[in-house]
């Protein structure tokens, strides 16, 4: 959709039951803020209204229960629409600004739980032309369940509300293939080479179809003079955020840690698990927590590894994407990471920043290595929250 010159795109991110929607949400935002993007997400509606009390049990019927939940997803359609329209539109620039809607499920979902003759009659009642909404998202992409060709991680222990077997979720995930499959540009993201690489692979698929080149996982790391903050915040691609970082107890071939980021829209919290096979790290997932989930988390905190603070500013320059760490215990110094889209890409580091010293792979720059190793915050136990701790091995993040 163009307006004005600016790009707003609507795409919808669906599967079938523990197929890792959760992750793929962050690793979308992660992957294309860096790219240029403005990112809007829009919460599936079945978890609004399930968190709200309003479930198909304590409804007349099923299908009441899927008309309230279409209607909903109609009208929040309809208001973030309008909504990232505004916000492409809201620096008053010439040049293109790119606003990327991603749907936490659609419309069509809907379709995988009633019969055709009900989503029929759903659409008469709802006033709505099937090919008008089936083309109002841009593109589909299809997580497929771990219940089909990786069954041995499928598993209920990451989401509540989870109790389908394993048929049953290849079922379900068969009956959401049939409801999108009609749709123009819809992509299946299949279980082949393991977790990371579905991931990878859900990234490239939507690079692609935006007509960016596909993303890769190349990073440098430098060693700067402490910026100018003036100058910083005066650039108008220059995105400040706060950020906490905090590593919870876990196995020692094992890496879980949680984030909150504070920015201007608002607060953001994650949880990240990762693993070593004694060679490589690889990320088994990453995604989203709520506020009340991360203050539970924090009371799980190793007590070894203090919490990470530090600013961090978000910089495109020259079509390249820089991150600015700036630490409390460092007046003298910052860490720049660039993510480059090729090997041999050539960095253009931005010229008001003044390097020391390349530290790709040092570990004296890592944040894990900092946690131990620099002074100064207190312990995360006494960062003033309270709650539960979780089980490492039952990590709700998919």
């Amino acid at each position: 959709m163009n307006r004005k010159g600016k790009r707003v795109t609507k795409i919808v991110l669906t599967g079938g039951p523990c197929a890792g929607k959760t992750t793929g949400l962050s690793w979308i935002q992660n992957t294309f803020e860096k790219m240029g993007y403005t990112l809007i997400f829009m919460q599936e509606p079945a978890t609004e209204l399930k968190s709200a009390g309003i479930t198909p049990a304590r409804c007349s019927s099923m299908m009441a229960y899927q008309l309230f939940q279409m209607k909903l997803q109609l009208e929040k359609e309809e208001v973030y629409t309008r909504a990232a329209q505004d916000i492409a539109d809201s620096d008053g620039q010439e040049t293109e600004k790119k606003v990327l809607i991603v749907c936490d499920r659609g419309f069509f979902d809907n379709r995988a739980y009633m019969t055709a003759e009900e989503f029929d009659q759903a659409l008469g009642i709802l006033g709505v032309s099937e090919e008008e909404k089936l083309h109002s998202y841009d593109a589909v992409f299809h997580l497929e369940t771990t219940a089909k060709n990786a069954v041995l991680y499928y598993g209920t222990a990451t989401n509540a509300i989870r109790d389908e077997t394993p048929a049953q979720a290849a079922a379900l995930d068969d009956r959401v293939i049939a409801a999108w499959e009609r749709h123009p540009y819809y992509r299946i993201i299949e279980n082949l080479n393991g977790f990371e690489d579905k991931m990878r692979h859900l990234v490239a698929e939507i690079a692609a179809f935006l007509g960016e080149p596909a993303p890769q996982e190349i990073r440098r790391r430098f060693l700067v003079d402490y910026p100018d903050i003036d100058m910083l915040e005066a650039l108008a691609d220059c995105h400040r955020e706060e950020i906490e970082q905090v590593y919870l107890h876990s196995a020692e071939d094992e890496e879980i840690r949680i984030r909150r980021s504070e920015r201007e829209d608002g607060e953001m919290f994650y949880l990240t698990r990762k693993k070593t096979d004694g060679i490589r790290v690889r990320l088994e997932a990453e995604g989203r927590l709520s506020e009340r989930e991360y203050r539970q988390f924090l009371a799980n905190a190793d007590p070894a590894r203090k919490p990470i603070r530090k600013t961090r500013y978000g910089l495109s320059w020259e079509k390249q994407f820089f991150e600015i760490d700036l630490y409390p215990f460092w007046d003298d110094r910052a860490v720049v990471e660039v993510y480059l889209r090729y090997e041999n890409e050539q960095i253009k580091i931005p010229d008001f920043l003044h390097v020391q010293k390349e530290v790709t792979g040092d570990k004296n720059y890592e944040v894990s290595w900092l946690a131990r190793n620099i002074p100064g915050n207190e312990p995360a136990a006494e960062a003033g929250y309270r709650g539960c701790s979780f089980p490492d091995s039952s990590c709700p993040i998919i």
